[in-house]
């Protein structure tokens, strides 16, 4: 059986690497707490995008917050940024109802990686707060957010944090019967109506996989005027923002004791209106094709399992004027592929080692072939190795990573130079549990950034943020040093945790605006585009972030309290731009038979520490949110689950300092969702 698997490993590696260019797992028991009241422990859930697939309270490289089952449905937005706007440390960039993404401890774009099922998105949502995330959380099983040093595992610019989104579309286990979930809801704020179904089945060894979202959104309601400094801006409802969304997946993979090789298909389908004066509009459409393999002990006795990914991605979106003109078209060809060995312990320490590789094709140029390419066509290659080792030291557990990294960027225009960055990252952090449930603990890191492709060639208009963009050749590689001080308590049904950080980043890229111009890019007073530079300076990111908990997943009462607070400063030239406010806020749940219920509300401060060039201060908001679902035992596989989310109740005008279009595009005004779902 060795001789086996192991040839499998041999032939599956040698056949796929010339394609690459270069559980929720639960347990159950009664334990004291710390005031010796037997209390029940609470399910752990899996973070599948750690090397070791630990529970969401034991992550030292990675703190971890994953959003799943009605949590995660009652949290839903338009876009993944709405969606994750009020987890821990995280924000949102809020451009429209078809575009938000997160924003994580301050970090945003390039910084922050979105992944599906481990894997980059490779869309083009990094580059421009305008464009929307190629990846959808109305299918997915759950959403991890991995804040702080362990996201380099998954690149070397996730300085700020990592999102994966969990569909299951590649099957890893055979299922006896379907299972699967199916929800229709609408809402009142913008005509929404959203369907959405996956489904998991299995033909003798071959498991299977669909899942499709359908989202038809008009433009939303607004509390006041569009324009915080106009009165006689539009009102009741913000023009041109409406959202679109089709998206469909299929995957299968023949399944095994020795593990399992599969592959799926996704394709995306959106159109969404970007609501500034130009009422531009967006279309985009996205194929993916993915294969993964697993393989237990591949070579015999000295490593636990031999795991492959490749994902190859044809992404483009269109940017079109209000009469339908295509004005940019955005291009990415991009596939990725990722090889990780995980070995048995060695002196007590458990490992993953893996080679990760990158090849795109990316270019943003006028759509009808004349005028400045807002990015020209630019090949990137890049090849990494990584490595992460764990041990326990008794009470005491120690992680360390390391990844070292090649980037070069390659435009097609002779007139541009090439670049090529040599990229080192580690971090090292230790979790002392000093008594049962309560641990403390510390990890530090360095971690580089290579400037992506638009940050060194842009030079010409981006229709959709009325920018006219001019990246910089000689821009430098961004290091990151990062420090952070955790205490948690994870057992018990009080639970809590508090983080310090410190994030210092040298050579720090960033925007910086000017007056406006032309087209062309020519000094004119009236121009319709504002001149963005792509600049550097050296920056720190402060930042603290708090949470306590009651019972979240247990019948009756359940209570949450968090806060969260960061300060981002260029050294000697202010304050970044961007930048999160503090917050504060608070949830109160109620769960008995089939009845679920809760309340939630978040205040956040006004924002005036403005970048020299921002000009628009947001003012404070107060967001309350409201739930009520009834499950109906319609039969013993199939509960029929009711529900009611009211979303701002009190119809506040809320203005994000996240948004480059906080002073003209408020977020959604009252909201009454109402739906039905169902699981098999």
């Amino acid at each position: 059986m060795i001789a086996q698997r192991t040839l499998l490993a041999s032939a599956v590696v040698s056949a796929l690497a010339s394609l690459s260019h270069v559980a929720l797992a639960q347990t159950a028991s009664t334990a004291p707490d710390a005031d010796n009241t037997a209390t029940t422990t609470l399910p752990a859930v899996v973070v599948t995008a750690t090397p070791f697939g630990n529970d969401e309270n034991s992550q030292i490289l990675a703190p971890a917050t994953v959003l799943r089952g009605d949590e995660l449905r009652n949290k839903l937005g338009n876009s993944l940024g709405d969606t994750l706007s009020h987890e821990l440390g995280v924000s949102a960039s809020a451009f429209g109802a078809g575009a938000s993404r997160p924003i994580i401890r301050g970090m945003e774009g390039p910084r922050v990686k979105i992944l599906q099922n481990g894997m980059s998105i490779l869309d083009a949502s990094s580059l421009s707060n305008d464009h929307a995330v190629g990846g959808e959380a109305s299918t997915a099983r759950q959403v991890e957010i991995l804040r702080g040093p362990a996201s380099l595992l998954y690149g070397s610019g996730a300085i700020g944090g990592v999102v994966n989104i969990v569909n299951d579309r590649i099957p890893t286990q055979l299922v006896d019967k379907p299972t699967g979930e199916a929800e229709v809801r609408y809402g009142t704020v913008d005509r929404t109506k959203n369907t959405s179904l996956s489904i998991n089945g299995a033909a003798g060894d071959i498991g299977l996989h669909i899942d499709g979202n359908l989202r038809d959104a008009d433009d939303y309601k607004i509390p006041g005027h569009a324009d915080a400094n106009d009165s006689n801006s539009a009102s009741g409802r913000l023009p041109n923002s409406f959202a679109r969304t089709n998206s469909l997946g299929v995957g299968a993979s023949y399944i095994q004791s020795w593990g399992h090789i599969g592959a799926s298909v996704g394709v995306n389908d959106d159109r969404y209106g970007i609501p500034t004066e130009e009422r531009s509009y967006i279309t985009l459409k996205q194929t993916r094709i993915d294969l993964d393999g697993l393989i237990k002990e591949p070579f015999g006795g000295a490593f636990e399992s031999l795991r492959f990914k490749i994902g190859n991605t044809d992404y483009k979106h269109t940017e079109h004027e209000e009469d339908g003109t295509p004005a940019t078209d955005f291009k990415n060809d991009a596939i990725e592929s990722r090889w990780e060995l995980t070995h048995k312990p060695i002196a007590g320490w458990r490992g993953t080692f893996g080679i990760q590789t990158e090849n795109s094709k990316f270019s943003a140029l006028a759509a009808d072939g004349s005028g400045p390419e807002t990015v020209p066509v630019t090949k990137s290659d890049s090849i990494a190795g990584f490595l992460v080792e764990e041990r326990d030291f008794g009470p005491f557990k120690l992680t360390g990573g390391a990844r070292i990294e090649s980037v070069k960027r390659k435009p097609q225009d002779d007139a541009l130079v090439d670049r090529d960055f040599t990229l080192g990252s580690y971090s090292l952090g230790g979790l002392w549990t000093f008594t049962p449930g309560y641990a403390l603990g510390l990890t530090g890191s360095v971690a580089q950034r290579a400037p992506a492709i638009e940050e060194l060639y842009s030079n010409g208009p981006h229709e959709s943020t009325a920018t006219f963009d001019i990246g910089d050749n000689n821009l430098r590689k961004e290091t990151s040093h990062n420090i952070e001080l955790s205490l948690q308590k994870t057992a018990g049904l009080i639970r809590w945790k508090a983080n310090i950080y410190e994030n210092r980043v040298k050579n720090y890229i960033y925007g910086r605006t000017t007056g406006t111009v032309d087209e062309d890019g020519i000094a004119d007073p009236g121009g319709e585009f504002t001149e963005r530079f792509w600049s550097q300076g050296d920056a720190t990111i402060r930042g603290a972030e708090a949470e306590i908990s009651y019972n979240l997943d247990g019948p009756g009462l359940s209570l949450r309290g968090f806060t969260d607070t960061s300060r981002g400063r260029l050294d000697n030239m202010g304050n970044l731009p961007l930048q999160p406010v503090t917050r504060v806020g608070g949830e109160i749940g109620y769960r008995q038979g089939p009845w679920r219920s809760g309340l939630s509300v978040v205040h956040a401060d006004s924002q005036d520490n403005l970048a020299r060039f921002e000009t628009f201060a947001t003012p404070s908001y107060t967001q309350v949110d409201a739930n009520l679902s009834y499950t109906q035992k319609a039969s013993s596989s199939m509960p029929i689950t009711w529900f009611a989310i009211l979303k701002n109740l009190t119809n506040d005008d809320i203005r994000l300092s996240t948004s480059v279009l906080s002073d003209v595009a408020p977020l959604p005004g009252r909201n009454l969702i109402v739906g039905v779902r169902t699981n098999f």
